[in-house]
């Protein structure tokens, strides 16, 4: 039993959890030997490690973006493990006034967050699962709201919700909610560029507690029914809006996730 101080009551270390095999890969320590096995298995098939940066620097340059744009409040679904450069320190760059809501249904997340947004008043962290939109969107409404444009981040998360939970779905309900103005920002795995990879590293995540369903490009346009989607489009994570060359690389396609934000009309 690889159990430290930080691990809630009954959190299983010995089943390893996408919320911190992702924190392993961004180098944090709020993770079990579990998940840094499985990690390092999926690091021999795909490349995660450079996956999941690519989605961090993605998210931060989303939030930059969306606070440019004078959005103030943040709904983070699928939030994860707090480590450097969460959202609520991003937008604070922009406009200190800035309020965040934090979801995730990873005890350790939210434990985690809870301690590290003690002294922040504009930022909330909440266990529960995104699948239930009318019950999270109820719970933030204690710190935001939403008859203002919201920013709805649903990054490098949905590839854990199932096709018969009907993430197209998840995602309209979650947008009846929003006002006129908001945006709506994800990622989302793909196997489109390196399908015998991903297939290898579907198989690995098979045995965690989150299997993973890849999607390709047309799938995860229909997430966006209804809203307009803004440039550059439907694209990898590294070609949202690079602030630099080095930012894409020299194959974006190797992130492995597709990147959107749409806008509610």
């Amino acid at each position: 039993m690889d159990r430290v101080s930080w691990a809630p009551e009954g959190v299983n270390v010995d089943v390893p959890s996408s919320a911190r095999i992702y924190d392993y890969l961004l180098g944090g320590g709020h993770n079990f030997e579990a998940d840094r096995e499985t990690a390092e298995a999926l690091i021999k098939v795909l490349p995660v490690r450079d996956m999941a940066r690519r989605n961090r620097a993605y998210l931060r340059r989303v939030v930059l973006e969306l606070s440019s744009l004078g959005i103030r409040q943040f709904l983070d679904l699928g939030s994860g493990i707090p480590t450097v450069g969460n959202v609520h320190e991003v937008a604070h760059e922009v406009a200190p006034e800035s309020k965040v809501v934090y979801v995730d249904f990873e005890p350790v997340a939210i434990t985690h967050a809870e301690l590290m947004l003690a002294d922040e008043p504009n930022v909330t962290a909440l266990l529960g699962d995104l699948r239930e939109p009318e019950k999270i969107v109820a719970q933030a409404r204690d710190l935001l709201d939403f008859s203002q444009p919201v920013g709805l981040l649903v990054v490098g998360v949905l590839q854990f919700i199932p096709d018969e939970d009907d993430p197209w779905g998840i995602l309209q309900r979650y947008a009846s909610a929003l006002s006129s103005g908001s945006y709506l920002a994800l990622s989302h795995f793909t196997a489109d560029s390196m399908p015998a990879a991903m297939a290898a590293g579907k198989e690995i995540f098979a045995k965690t507690a989150e299997p993973i369903t890849p999607r390709t490009k047309a799938q995860v346009t229909d997430m966006l029914t209804g809203l307009e989607i803004v440039e550059p489009g439907i694209v990898f994570t590294p070609e949202w809006r690079p602030e630099t060359p080095e930012d894409v690389g020299t194959d974006p396609s190797k992130a492995n996730l597709y990147a959107a934000v749409g806008r509610k009309p």
